[in-house]
């Protein structure tokens, strides 16, 4: 696989000869970018809201990896046939690991000029990949080891390609990685519901059966309490999240500023999130538990304000 170089940034704007893309048309990559973004704006959740305070270039290295993740993401959550969703997610892999080989697609021109400009670590594609293929086998896990080596694969390699493109002086990938299985513990707590109607159960079974809790749902849709069993295996869990999340958080001071503030506000979202499941589980069992739009501007202009400070 090819390595990146230095990673420094030569400058924020994207004017590359014909030969340094590769034979494409001038404004090609642009073009790529601009889809990346756009992807990002209408499908990232809470991504976007922490890439918008990045400066140029980073801003666009990031939604170009936010939308081949996506793309790899879509895959093993789509409803195609479980050999189908194999073989697409060996095409992924092979793209998004190589994207010099795939740049006739634009998202993986984006992905390619980026990883020539920043230290990406485009090996952690395969590990999302390796994640999402454990879904689409339907894999469980028994312990809680097994689940942090599950979060590692979808979210601590999101977590490791970020780092990439901050491209801190001294990077710890230790740290992203330790942010990203938070973020994935919190995930799983929030989606709860949805992923049992999916026929998916995160939760190790050590745990479960610890607060002797099986999950099911009652015919209003909502989760089934266990005479308040599962609320308390919620908290045992937030709990394990937020030792995760504390650790990461350490990721934060060797960033510079406006790196900081887009994984800050990135993390203080999740930070809000899991606050208010593990204040009230019942959130959870009854649907997706999500924060409205103005909360999420609220932590991203608070995390700028303390970046710029």
């Amino acid at each position: 696989m090819r390595r990146p170089g230095s990673g420094s940034v030569a400058h924020d704007g994207d004017e590359r000869s014909r030969d340094e893309i590769g034979g494409g048309e001038i404004g090609t990559v642009d073009e790529a970018y601009d889809i990346c973004e756009r992807i990002t704006r209408e499908q990232a959740r809470n991504f976007s809201w922490g890439i918008r305070l990045l400066p140029p270039m980073k801003r666009r290295a990031l939604s170009a990896v936010y939308a081949v993740a996506r793309r790899i993401d879509d895959i093993g959550d789509g409803d195609l046939p479980a050999e189908e969703k194999l073989r697409q997610l060996a095409v992924a892999r092979a793209g998004a690991t190589d994207p010099d080989a795939h740049s006739a697609d634009p998202v993986y021109l984006a992905l390619s000029d980026a990883s020539r400009r920043l230290p990406i670590p485009l090996d952690a594609f395969g590990e999302l990949v390796d994640g999402c293929e454990m879904d689409v086998t339907g894999r469980s896990y028994d312990d809680l080891d097994q689940l942090v080596g599950y979060c590692r694969c979808v979210a601590g390699s999101i977590g490791r390609l970020s780092l990439g493109v901050f491209d801190p002086p001294q990077a710890d990938p230790v740290l992203a990685d330790s942010l990203g299985v938070a973020l994935q513990l919190i995930n799983i707590l929030r989606d709860i519901r949805e992923d049992l109607g999916k026929g998916r159960v995160y939760l190790p079974k050590r745990d479960l059966d610890l607060f002797d809790v099986s999950l099911a749902t009652l015919p209003n849709g909502t989760l089934d309490p266990q005479d308040g069993r599962l609320a308390e295996l919620i908290r045992f869990e937030a709990a394990r999240a937020w030792g995760w999340y504390d650790r990461g958080l350490g990721l934060l001071p060797t960033l510079d500023r406006r790196s900081a503030a887009c994984c800050a506000a990135m993390a203080g979202i999740y930070h809000e999130l899991l606050a208010r499941i593990a204040a009230d589980p019942a959130i959870v069992m009854a649907g997706r538990a999500s924060l409205p739009a103005r909360d999420k501007l609220r932590v991203a202009v608070v995390s700028l304000v303390r970046g710029r400070a």
